[in-house]
Formats: C-alpha cells, sequence, structure tokens
C-alpha cells in the first residue's frame, strides 16, 4: 500500500526533527511504501530547510493558508500521484507515529472505513487536553451525533487517514479555518464510512495552538454554524444527483441501483478550496 503522510506545518522547524523520526522509524516496521509531505504553510522560520535536512519531501505554500488549505494540498498531491491513501499527522508532535500502524491496519479491513480518526480518549493514556479543550470536544460531539447522527469521541483530533473514497471527495475541496469537525459532517452526508482508532498522544513540543481563551467561544460557534450549514448543502446536493439519477434511469429503463458507481456528492458541500 502507498501511504503519503501529510504533515501540515507552520513554523516547527524546532518540532520536525523528532516527528520525521519518529515516522521513519515507524515506515520500517509497516508492510507498506510511507513517503512524507510536509506541507509548509507560508512559516516564517526554517521549517522548510529543516524538513528538506531530514529528507522530506516538501511543499511550500505562498502565504499562511491555515490547516485546511495545507491538508487539501497535501490530498491533492497524493490523489493525482495515485496513493491508496493519505495520513494526516501534526508537525508540532503531538501524534505518535506509532499508532500509524493500527490505522492503517483498521484500513486494510473489510469493508475498510472511508476515513479513520485517532481518538485520544478511547485508549484514555497520554495527554488528554485540558480541561476547556474537553470541554469543547463534548459540545462538538454532541452537535455531530444530533445533527448527523454520528458518534465520535475525538472529532477535533488532527491525526486521520484518508481511504480512496475520501481522497476522491475531498481532494478538489476542504474546508478551511478549523476543518477536524466540519470533515467528518460533510463525509457523514456524503455517504462515507468513519471509524475511530485508540492513539496516544502528547502535548505540543513546540509553539502555541491558535484556539486558546476566549477564542474557544467563538470556535465552537463558528464550527457549530458551519456545520449545520454544510449538512444542508450536502444533503440538497446528494438529493439533486437522486432526482438525476431517478430520472436517467426511467430514460433509459435501468434501475437505480444497477447505474455506475458515482463519485461522492461534489466537493461543493465542502466551503474551501486552495
Amino acid at each position: 500500500m502507498r501511504v503519503l503522510v501529510v504533515i501540515p506545518s507552520y513554523n516547527e522547524e524546532r518540532a520536525l526533527p523528532a516527528v520525521l523520526e519518529e515516522l521513519r522509524q515507524a515506515a520500517r516496521a509497516l508492510p507498506h511504501q510511507i513517503e512524507a509531505l510536509v506541507v509548509d504553510d507560508g512559516s516564517r522560520d526554517g521549517t522548510a530547510a529543516v524538513a528538506r535536512a531530514h529528507g522530506a519531501r516538501v511543499i511550500s505554500l505562498c502565504s499562511n493558508l491555515g490547516i485546511g488549505g495545507a491538508v487539501q494540498t497535501g490530498l491533492r498531491v497524493a490523489y493525482a500521484e495515485g496513493f491508496d491513501c493519505a495520513a494526516q499527522v501534526d508537525g508540532d508532535g503531538q501524534h505518535i507515529c506509532a499508532d500509524l500502524g493500527a490505522m492503517l491496519e483498521r484500513l486494510a479491513a473489510h469493508p475498510p472505513p472511508d476515513l479513520l480518526v485517532g481518538s485520544r480518549f478511547l485508549r484514555g493514556d497520554g495527554f488528554q487536553s485540558t480541561p476547556l479543550r474537553r470541554a469543547g470536544k463534548v459540545w462538538l460531539s454532541g452537535v455531530l451525533r444530533l445533527f448527523c447522527g454520528l458518534t465520535v469521541s475525538d472529532p477535533t483530533s488532527g491525526f486521520r487517514l484518508f481511504g480512496p473514497r475520501a481522497l476522491a471527495l475531498f481532494h478538489s475541496a476542504f474546508p478551511f479555518d478549523f476543518p477536524e469537525p466540519e470533515v467528518l459532517a460533510t463525509a457523514r452526508a456524503c455517504g462515507l464510512s468513519i471509524a475511530e482508532v485508540p492513539v496516544t498522544m502528547r502535548e505540543r513540543q513546540s509553539g502555541r495552538s491558535s484556539i486558546r481563551g476566549l477564542l474557544t467561544a467563538y470556535y465552537l460557534l463558528k464550527v457549530t454554524a458551519a456545520i449545520i450549514l454544510d449538512l444542508l448543502r450536502a444533503r440538497r446536493q446528494v438529493r439533486a444527483l437522486e432526482t438525476s439519477w431517478t430520472r436517467s434511469s426511467a430514460a433509459t429503463g435501468s434501475s437505480l441501483s444497477s447505474a455506475s458507481a458515482s463519485p461522492p456528492p461534489s466537493s461543493a458541500s465542502s466551503r474551501g478550496s486552495t
């Protein structure tokens, strides 16, 4: 299996060496072809130079697009170059790359999930985030359960694995700003299967989060509204496609179920695009 590990990074020159070395060690133990891609999101430090010095492939964005734009850049590379899947691993050292093996093993199950999320709460060890952030995660989990019928324990986890159908959906458009919960809502609305895998996380090894203090409340309100809007757009799109398929089937005398496999609902169901 060819796996592209997308590492979105903004001013992570201090944390990246350890992340890339840990990924290299994890890759040696796995029966897969694993390639690291560092997406330098307009960093002002030596992120790109450090990544190249440690053997990673690097794409440097001309300006800071945010986490959504950086991840989408990597997904577009994975899709265009025919990778079987793409993993998202943060460049700040929070994620333990050895857990990638369990995620890839779960992807090989039958039937395979389309999108895998590494959850720090299923195993219950390691860094569990701050009390304020945990409260926010509980809120977002409730929003996803209420509006999407989706049960996830760690909706903001950035440790993810995109299978072929998720790559087909998200390579062309991807939520920007704070995309993790929105990706789950859009994937669910578009019929993709989602699963969680227990992982262990650390505190970020350098820098600081952009979501802190009063910004947490703003973030929760903004993401909640975005999830609802994404669902409305996606559901309208699904209904339009079903109507189109039904009319086409009636005209050709074929049944909807026998129609050729169609791509997921158009990526317009996500808000951002690079």
